[in-house]
């Protein structure tokens, strides 16, 4: 989707394709009783057109006619023990355990921001998006037979407003203020006067669906850790369970939807298996041996060194760069800014001075990375240079809560270093930060505060495999005078201990989108301040009130200029040292894998629409390649 250059009612007209347009885009107008315009289509975009017309018969970076069968294995890290993916902060569930939970709607790879329908056949709302309504497949059932209907759909959404996730519930609340089921396979949701209007129907749209009659019969709750699945609309369903070791989602043999346009060439395996290592180094050595199938690598150490083994030799293991398109999370050094001594910006912007990126990258990474800018790095919707047009429009309303250098001085970049681990002239500048910030060196080389305490940092972090990226960081601290405790512990404490905000420092991210809504508040908002959705803690007064910007926007260069001033003032308040992103996909898998020519720019799709050459398989398997 390229972004409307229009006015905000183009914009309107084009995401929903109303009069004149309904040819193009497969949708149709209606008129409510008080004369409103009302939306009816088969997809959804808030900003801008639908690629793909009512009767598309599949997406275009999909084969249509790729074979169906076969296992792909990959693996995952740490453990799991249960299966319930809601319940987030009870447990550790399963990797992919949502996935045999469908959506009302689904997006795309090659789109930003469209839904399609999935479960329903149409939508329809007012251009105000006071309500929508989403007419439902008759056809589909869920995974043990029994059909689905509105009432599931309603049924869901009031467990989510009472077990989610607390920021969950509050938003959805905050949202909805009414919702029915018109008739079995219709449902109605009515949103509160007060809400945003932008990011209302995408966010109903996204609910998935779960079988009222499972719930009901076994008393299960939404929020508790258990192994037992409830019955899912999804094309895969839970297979084999081993718990902390390995599990399988296997093919739904009546999966309802196997030939809608949208599922066309999607979802060709029999079987997806998971195999769990306790560690990064664990699964390599297993994937060389042949135990699982297809890896994505993130670690520049195997991917520069270690990619020398009999199967590489032997032919059968495949190594590729594949392009990437996708916004990467803003990974870096968390502060979690809950903690008093790490509330100043001068110590976050010293400690965040001893990390030597260019350094790390050169002798560590293998220059294989590029160092991160912006919290969404892609331009799109990234800041540069000085505030100008609507961006520098919505600055000025909050310029009193705001340093004069938003305004005057370009986004802020990362920090530049020298050739050398340790870069003295930021060393010099960060003890010079220290030192506005209350702390000057002891004796000892600590440094202390006016009441003579040290600054006590502990740093969390789980992986064994980024020993040697922290350890230089951490003695470049030490160097700096911070009494630092580098604490590497196991899954499971890292799990419980994050999830109760309990940690000075760590490695973190927070995933942004290329379109956002409601869900910005819920990852920088001060309500949510201590959700897991917010490493950090971040809030602050001026992203507030640039946060109604976006969900306020009408068409995407207003969402995008709202989203480049956050952006702005978010790198300014240096919450999180930016460290490094890819902007590629390393992949290697044992030679019998296939995908389409036309890979999307949103998308790697290894689980989903790529396939298995069977004949390439059984000749793997006869060589003695798999274990």
């Amino acid at each position: 989707m390229k972004p409307a250059d229009e006015s905000a009612t183009l914009a309107r007209l084009l995401a929903g394709g109303i009069v004149g347009l309904a040819t193009v885009f497969g949708a149709n107008t209606l008129r409510a009783e008080s004369h409103d315009t009302v939306i009816q289509s088969h997809g959804y975009n808030e900003y801008g057109t639908l690629k793909y017309a009512a009767d598309f018969t599949h997406l275009d970076y999909v084969n249509p006619n790729a074979p169906i069968g076969g296992e792909v294995s990959i693996s995952a890290s740490g453990t799991f023990d249960n299966m319930n993916p809601f319940a987030t902060l009870s447990g550790s569930p399963g990797a992919m355990s949502s996935m045999i939970y469908e959506r009302i709607m689904t997006g795309t790879e090659d789109e930003v921001g469209s839904e399609y329908c999935l479960l329903c056949t149409t939508l329809e709302y007012p251009e105000d998006q006071s309500w929508v309504i989403f007419h439902l497949r008759d056809d589909v059932t869920f995974s043990n037979g029994t059909p689905m209907t509105a009432h599931d759909v309603i049924y869901t959404h009031e467990l989510l407003r009472e077990q989610a996730t607390p920021s969950y519930r509050a938003g959805i609340v905050q949202l909805v203020e009414a919702y029915e089921a018109i008739d079995d396979y219709t449902v109605k949701f009515t949103f509160a006067d007060d809400a945003p209007e932008r990011g209302r129907v995408s966010q109903m749209a996204s609910q998935i669906v779960m079988s009222k009659a499972w719930f009901e019969e076994t008393g299960a709750r939404l929020d508790e850790a258990r192994m037992e699945t409830s019955p899912g609309t999804g094309e895969y369903m839970v297979g084999t369970i081993d718990p902390g070791r390995q599990l399988t989602y296997v093919r739904n043999p009546d999966y309802w939807g196997q030939d809608v346009p949208i599922n066309v060439g999607r979802g060709n395996y029999d079987s997806i298996r998971i195999e769990y290592f306790a560690d990064t180094s664990a699964a390599f050595e297993a994937f060389k041996a042949g135990e699982f199938t297809f890896r994505r690598e993130n670690s520049s150490l195997n991917w520069a060194t270690s990619y020398e083994f009999p199967a590489i030799d032997n032919g059968w293991v495949v190594r590729d760069t594949l392009d990437d398109g996708t916004l990467p999370a803003a990974t870096g050094f968390v502060f979690n800014l809950r903690r008093e001594k790490l509330q100043d910006r001068n110590v976050r912007r010293a400690l965040g001075l001893m990390f030597n990126f260019n350094w790390t990258n050169t002798n560590l990474q293998y220059g294989l990375f590029q160092q991160r800018e912006s919290f969404w790095e892609n331009d799109r919707l990234k800041a540069a240079g000085l505030p100008e047009g609507r961006e520098l429009e919505m600055l000025e309303t909050v310029r009193e809560f705001l340093p004069t250098e938003i305004f005057t001085q370009d986004a802020l970049l990362p920090h530049e270093s020298g050739t050398r681990a340790l870069d003295r002239n930021n060393l010099r500048q960060a003890l010079v930060l220290m030192e506005a910030a209350g702390f000057t060196s002891g004796d000892d080389g600590l440094l202390r505060d006016a009441n003579g305490d040290t600054l006590d940092i502990e740093f969390l972090e789980t992986r064994q495999s980024f020993d040697r990226i922290i350890n230089p960081y951490i003695e470049n601290l030490q160097r700096l005078g911070v009494n630092i405790t580098y604490n590497r512990v196991d899954p499971s404490q890292y799990q419980a201990r994050t999830q109760e905000n309990d940690f000075d420092m760590m490695f973190g991210y927070y995933v942004n989108g290329l379109v956002e809504g409601r869900g910005i508040e819920q990852k920088f908002g001060c309500d949510d301040k201590d959700d897991v959705f917010n490493p950090a803690g971040y809030c602050s007064e001026a992203f507030e009130e640039l946060a109604k910007f976006v969900t306020g926007a009408e068409d995407y260069e207003e969402m995008s200029a709202a989203v480049r001033a956050i952006d702005r003032v978010m790198r300014y308040e240096y919450f999180i040292v930016p460290t490094w992103y890819l902007g590629k996909n390393w992949v290697a898998y044992y030679d019998m894998y296939e995908h389409p020519e036309n890979l999307p720019e949103f998308g790697l799709g290894y689980l989903d629409y790529w396939w298995i050459n069977q004949d390439k398989a059984d000749a793997l398997a006869a060589a003695g390649a798999f274990q």
